[in-house]
């Protein structure tokens, strides 16, 4: 049978499919947000993981989230079962046109074939049940000299949508709920909007870290330039450990003139303690974002604060801080190593990244000085 030709003045509501990590998820965005402009009567739903929530919960363009708890599988296979039946009938309830699926997921190409969409859009992947799944296809899920952004676009502009500028922000809302308690702690901690430095040197991935004894001392030369500064991090064990090393080693560049403490003046720790929500909220109110390739480097981009992005092995052309408001994001990364980006966990898999572990404290420095002035 042939394909009915796409139209988006027949669109009445989508499914945006994003299984992935929190930065994948929010990199989809722009997805919504020009299928909105494109066909403005349609619905928009997504389907992520829960955990991702956060990420597009609040986009004005959204009208339903789904989730997928990936806690079902320890509930054994009876409950399992049922929370994937009753997500499936929440989705067939919903009788999408189009289905928007942005990864190789193979759930995508399943759900297709039980909702039967009379459009579907997925990136070309392999041969056999994927490619007899869906309607439409673009070239691939990642691209090394493209930004993550464009190529989710290009499941649109394989059906004929070409996004706008508008289109192509990342947003990003925090809620207010949100910014009041961020605000409040702010009022706290004696920090004005636009008057400190956000700092989140950590990441999941451990070989995407730049070494505590570095970031402590960048924040030490910050610091010295009168900067408040507030560190952030998830409140997983190891992203806590970074910190607590960050804390230690300025204790140890500074016990020749001060007594030791964890927190230096003019330092907010608040490693742990914030949403993600909270976290978008927070890095709003910076004059400057420093971190490594992380989701906080995306979030940050998105709310529209300066980012100086540390990266290593992974390919800042495909990752670095998106840039559609012209704020003159900076990334900065060895000059020394052409082996990067090279997209292994660390040196040979290792997770220690020889790229970062060298990487200059100056060389990062002059990245921040240049987005203060």
């Amino acid at each position: 049978m042939p394909i009915e030709v796409f139209s988006p003045a027949r669109l009445r509501r989508v499914l945006v499919i994003k299984l992935r990590h929190h930065g994948d998820v929010l990199l989809a965005a722009p997805v919504i947000s020009a299928l909105k402009r494109a066909a403005p009567q349609c619905e928009i739903d997504a389907l992520v993981y829960a955990d991702t929530a956060p990420m597009l919960a609040g986009h004005p363009a959204l009208t339903k989230l789904h989730l997928i708890d990936r806690g079902w599988k320890r509930q054994g296979l009876r409950r399992q079962t049922a929370a994937e039946w009753r997500l499936i009938r929440a989705l067939r309830a919903r009788r999408y046109d189009l289905v928007v699926h942005l990864s190789v997921h193979t759930r995508g190409a399943w759900l297709v074939r039980l909702l039967r969409p009379r459009w579907s859009v997925a990136p070309r992947f392999r041969p056999g049940f994927w490619a007899k799944s869906f309607t439409h296809y673009y070239p691939a899920q990642s691209d090394p000299q493209r930004h993550t952004v464009e190529t989710n676009l290009d499941s649109l502009r394989a059906l004929g949508i070409e996004p706008t500028a508008a289109d192509k922000q990342v947003i990003l809302v925090p809620g207010a709920e949100a910014a009041a308690r961020v605000a409040n702690l702010l009022v706290g901690h004696g920090l004005a909007a636009g008057g400190f430095i956000h700092i989140h040197a950590a990441s999941r991935w451990g070989f995407k870290c730049w070494p505590a004894e570095r970031v402590a001392a960048l924040c030490d030369a910050l610091a010295t330039k009168g900067w408040p500064l507030v560190l952030t991090s998830a409140p997983d064990a190891n992203e806590l450990a970074l910190i607590a090393g960050i804390c230690a080693a300025r204790d140890r560049n500074a016990v020749a003139s001060a007594p030791a403490r964890c927190v230096p003046a003019g330092t907010v720790d608040l490693s742990g303690q914030l949403s993600l929500k909270e976290l978008a909220a927070l890095t709003a109110k910076a004059k400057l974002f420093v971190g490594v390739d992380s989701a906080p480097m995306h979030m940050a981009a998105a709310m529209g604060t300066p980012v100086v992005a540390i990266f290593g092995p992974s390919g800042d052309l495909e990752w670095g801080p998106w840039d559609p408001l012209h704020k003159g994001h900076r990334v900065v990364a060895s000059n020394t190593h052409p082996c990067r980006p090279c997209g292994m966990a660390g040196c040979n898999d290792s997770k220690l990244s020889a790229c970062l572990t060298t990487l200059p404290v100056a060389q990062v420095l002059a990245a921040c000085e240049e987005l203060l002035a």
